[in-house]
């Protein structure tokens, strides 16, 4: 494997592509600005998300290893602790204004069966369960109704939307209490979801509106709050797994082995990252002695950080994060 200085200067920059810009957007790839918790050399087996807190601290969550839950990095990438009573499963979470106004980890629990809000310190503030899901909005397996809990968005208002994205790509929608109100979306008219990986909030639009990965057909669709179809954002995309919003620029982690930023009418500033053997995308089975410093190969989810750079955490069994520098050329 190579050292951590050839790794940043093989780091590649990624420059907009046809965008009339007075100052074109690039980022530079940074794969080792993470420093691991101690006694591992890579962060422990990942499917999970990525998140910024309002200090700067970085939240990553995995479901394996020595260190499994959410493990907490400073701004430069040095382990700093675990939260407390974090679950393992947290397949997608945000850092999000809880009701009483401070930031909290807003969490689905993709085997745990629950939506979990906890303070950053790792106190249990809410936790839903999905017996509080309608039975006919449910899975049948094995004799039991199940839901596959994949992401979460929280409105102005403080209402909770989940995605059962590995079951049946419905939105169940709940207060700031935790009180189920609706279910809106899956593979029926007029959504026609297949596989509804995650949801964000898009708060470039006014009013805001719900933002959903519609993975397997490669394309972002809007919804209003209510869970009507507004129409779809960006079509041709590589298996979009996580969002990100920062200012007018929307960044896609693709599964398919890129990220790529696009502008408000879903148009596309900048490419990074992209990964064309197929071989070696939408798989966690790539092995830390294979990586590539300019390459992703399962990105799962993104964030950005309060300047514009963005960090990436991939899937990936050993577990690998990148942070993208944002420059201008």
């Amino acid at each position: 494997m190579m050292g951590r200085s050839a790794l940043w200067m093989a780091a590649a920059l990624w420059t907009a592509v046809g965008l009339a810009a007075e100052r074109p957007l690039a980022f530079e790839m940074n794969s080792q600005f993470l420093t691991p918790p101690p006694g591992m050399s890579t962060i422990g087996d990942s499917h999970g998300d990525i998140a910024v807190s309002p200090a700067g601290e970085i939240y990553v969550s995995v479901e394996g290893g020595d260190y499994k839950g959410i493990q907490v990095y400073s701004a430069q990438g040095r382990y700093l602790r675990n939260v407390p009573t974090a679950p393992n499963d947290f397949h997608g979470f945000i850092i999000a204004t809880a009701p009483d106004g401070t930031p909290g980890i807003f969490g689905a629990s993709l085997m745990g069966q629950q939506i979990i809000r906890l303070t950053l310190e790792g106190k249990v503030a809410l936790a839903i369960p999905a017996t509080s899901i309608p039975d006919r909005y449910k899975t049948s397996q094995d004799g039991k109704l199940s839901v596959y809990l994949t992401g979460i968005a929280v409105a102005p208002n403080g209402d909770i939307y989940v995605v059962d994205g590995y079951g049946r790509d419905l939105i169940h929608r709940f207060d700031q209490a935790g009180r189920y109100l609706a279910t809106f979306g899956g593979p029926g008219t007029p959504w026609h979801f297949k596989q509804c990986h995650k949801i964000a909030l898009d708060p470039r639009f006014k009013p805001v509106r719900l933002l959903c990965t519609d993975r397997l057909h490669d394309r972002l669709i809007h919804l209003d709050l209510d869970g009507h179809v507004m129409g779809t954002f960006a079509e041709g995309l590589r298996w979009p797994s996580a969002l990100a919003v920062f200012k007018d620029e929307l960044a896609v982690a693709e599964l398919g082995g890129r990220v790529i930023v696009l502008g408000l009418k879903g148009e596309r500033i900048v490419s990074i990252g992209a990964n064309e053997n197929a071989e070696e995308i939408k798989t966690n089975q790539v092995p830390p002695e294979k990586w590539q410093p300019h390459l992703f190969y399962a990105p799962h989810g993104i964030a950005y950080d309060a300047t514009g750079n963005l960090l990436v955490t991939e899937w990936n069994q050993w577990g690998r994060v990148v942070r993208l520098d944002r420059r201008f050329n």
